[in-house]
């Protein structure tokens, strides 16, 4: 534009819409009405108009070609879907439980873990660092120019890793459980959690959400498989529910069982409701389902192994609660973090403290 008609300069220090409509105005009233012919003035229009195009890219409101790749990618994913049906995960299992030709696009990302283990992806996003420091200083077509080459390198990015770690997709999660290695090897990081190499374990939320989604077709697949690892898998199952929820949580215990059933969410709010007396929105009963359910039993799964081990392996340090009197281990997990205590943690157990909360 400035090689066509010398002057008219935009200035593209300018950063905001309002100063760039300032700037305009003094071009146009500096310059003869013969001279802004159409061509200069659609140029002014995108003058001014660029920095809210740029707002929006950055706050997703305008769909790019790229943009919207990237969202039907995220729609048809697993994660995707999870978010989308009412049922979670469950209803996924449950629309393809029959069907084993649909395949889900998994979604995917370069994490740190990435950047560590794949050498050339490394230097790359190096190189992206560098070139997005000096995007912030080009203007006009030198910072086009930047843009579209930082474009290109973040679409290698996904092609290295490609190379490296090839994507998975899958047709169906579980098809014979039977056949799933339960070998684990069990660590407690100095936080105090617990952690497994299993595929599928206890410990980790997302593998027992998994197991309550898949329950009906893992409890068939073990019947009457007594040599089978997985019929004992599903029996220990069974008891760390009973112990995590059962008793302490007969609500959350009656919408396993409704859910196990088949039953839609709004179903289950009326069973609730009629048994209850209690109406929580189907929103919410998902929210139960897929994260505060299975958070619990993962978090009876972890106290019962950190009793077993710091009684039978390692001795632990164990604390009597002041008010039930009983003697548990010194862990987060039973005792709540208390910075002024001696031993870091308050001296009620968390059963009582939440007992407490709950009545009053």
């Amino acid at each position: 534009m400035e090689e066509e008609n010398s002057y008219i300069k935009m200035d593209y220090s300018l950063l905001t819409a309002e100063e760039r409509l300032a700037k305009v105005n003094e071009i146009i009233a500096n310059t003869p009405p013969n001279k802004l012919t159409s061509y200069y003035l659609e140029q002014m229009a995108i003058y001014i108009t660029e920095p809210i195009t740029k707002e929006e890219k950055k706050e997703k409101k305008i769909l790019t070609k790229n943009r919207m790749k990237t969202l039907n990618d995220r729609e048809v994913s697993f994660e995707g879907l999870v978010g989308k049906l009412e049922n979670g995960e469950d209803g996924i299992y449950n629309m393809i439980a029959n069907d084993k030709n649909i395949l889900f696009k998994p979604k995917k990302g370069i994490t740190e873990e990435d950047i560590a283990e794949i050498p050339p992806l490394k230097e790359l996003v190096e190189e992206i660092n560098k070139v997005e420091e000096k995007a912030k200083e080009a203007r006009g077509k030198r910072a086009f120019t930047l843009r579209k080459h930082l474009i290109q390198m973040r679409k290698d990015q996904y092609e290295i890793k490609k190379t490296y770690k090839p994507i998975i997709y899958s047709s169906n999660p579980i098809k014979s459980a039977s056949k799933i290695n339960l070998e684990e090897h069990i660590t407690i990081d100095e936080k105090g959690l617990v952690h497994s190499d299993a595929v599928i374990n206890f410990y980790d939320e997302k593998c027992i959400s998994a197991i309550l989604c898949n329950y009906s077709k893992l409890k068939e697949d073990a019947w009457e498989k007594v040599s089978s690892d997985i019929k004992w898998f599903m029996e220990d199952f069974d008891a760390l529910v009973d112990a995590a929820i059962k008793d302490k949580y007969p609500i959350y215990y009656d919408l396993i069982i409704y859910k196990i059933d088949g039953k839609q969410n709004a179903e289950i709010q009326e069973l609730l409701y009629a048994d209850y007396g209690i109406k929580h929105s189907v929103e919410y009963i998902s929210s139960l389902w897929r994260n505060k359910i299975p958070k619990l039993i993962a978090e009876e799964a972890s106290k019962e192994y950190l009793v077993w081990y710091y009684t039978n392996v390692e001795y632990g340090k164990w604390k009597k609660c002041g008010r039930c009197g009983q003697i548990k281990l010194a862990n987060n997990y039973f005792f709540s973090k208390n910075s002024t205590s001696k031993d870091g943690y308050y001296s009620i157990c968390k059963e009582c403290r939440n007992s407490k909360s709950r009545k009053e």
